[in-house]
């Protein structure tokens, strides 16, 4: 899947690479700002059994 992506990006070998960076960042601020937000009520994390 990554070779798939690397060879679709365009430009030379600093371009993609940038172009990577990019994407990579978009990727993690949808997760950290919309995916973890709206799953976080969902997934009881802070329930700790340890010790009970």
């Amino acid at each position: 899947m990554y070779g798939w992506i690397w060879r679709k990006l365009p430009g030379n070998l600093v371009v993609r690479g940038f172009a990577a960076l990019v994407l990579a960042g978009l990727v993690a601020a949808v997760l950290w700002y919309v995916v973890f937000p709206w799953i976080e009520p969902r997934v009881s994390l802070d329930l700790t059994t340890v010790g009970r």
